[in-house]
């Protein structure tokens, strides 16, 4: 379609501006030539000068009628001269250009998967704008308790006095596959809240003597740490329990941890009684 006159502009336009470092002098160089004082807006401490009587402009040259003190805030505007892309230029757009509603406005998440992004302002390369998803963004602040597992133990009878690793056959979860074979190794390096609660009883009808419980978190094939219990009890299907609670270090890429119990008796045949639990979780930091 043709047109009459200037065609409608189908891009940005922003005035082209000029800062000037004042002096106690009347005379200036513009940045770009003009015809006269008329091609430009000036302003001296905001207040808008008038062209002519306020100062003259030809070329590059701007002629004050007073001179201006250091103190002073001058800029001009160029009327005739015009700053045009079809995007905004860069850095002219912020908040007050922004609707509330852009974001107040969108519809809400009820829930956030670990592709969904957001956008940050990345401090590391001078606040330049990126994205980041979810896994990464909850990652970078210390993720999530993650590995993490819980199991517990059927009746299992034992050796007496003799330190036995203790199965846990039943899995209550199992985030990231890496409990197996009553053997936790985490694939994620880190600090991890270790626990576990073994029980142990006399198993004969007759007579015998629970003496001690003593229960151990194995770490790599050697003993870490090690609680027991004394008992003293003759009644048949007397329980001694014991709880172990840790943090401990894993390396992510092959430390691995078991749980291992001890049962002494006077007599009769020693058992871990069923229901004995192992579990852990990576902690956040």
């Amino acid at each position: 379609m043709s047109y009459i006159g200037t065609p409608p502009s189908n891009a940005f336009t922003s005035l082209l501006k000029q800062d000037f470092s004042t002096s106690a002098t009347t005379g200036y160089t513009l940045d770009h030539a003009v015809n006269n004082a008329n091609d430009i807006a000036l302003f001296i401490n905001f207040v808008r000068q008038e062209p002519t009587a306020g100062y003259a402009a030809s070329g590059t040259t701007l002629t004050l009628t007073s001179a201006t003190a250091s103190s002073d805030d001058m800029y001009c505007v160029y009327l005739g001269q015009a700053l045009q892309t079809v995007n905004p230029a860069n850095a002219s757009v912020g908040s007050t250009q922004l609707s509330p509603t852009a974001i107040t406005g969108q519809t809400a998440l009820t829930s956030v998967a670990s592709d969904d992004t957001v956008l940050i302002s990345d401090t590391s390369a001078s606040g330049a704008l990126k994205k980041m998803t979810r896994a990464n963004f909850v990652s970078g602040i210390g993720g999530d308790n993650t590995p993490a597992f819980e199991a517990y133990s059927d009746h299992l009878n034992v050796s007496d006095n003799t330190f036995t690793k203790v199965p846990f056959a039943n899995e209550v979860f199992d985030t990231n596959n890496n409990f197996a074979s009553n053997r936790f190794t985490p694939t994620v390096a880190g600090k991890y809240a270790c626990h576990t609660t073994v029980r142990a009883a006399v198993t004969s009808s007759t007579a015998g003597r629970l003496d001690e419980l003593t229960v151990a978190f194995y770490k790599n094939g050697s003993a870490y740490i090690s609680e027991y219990a004394i008992d003293y009890r003759s009644n048949p299907g007397a329980l001694a329990t014991v709880t172990l609670e840790m943090t401990i270090d894993f390396n992510g890429s092959g430390d691995y941890l078991e749980v291992y119990g001890r049962v002494d008796v006077n007599s009769n045949t020693p058992a871990f009684y069923s229901g004995a639990i192992f579990g852990a979780y990576k902690i956040i930091i």
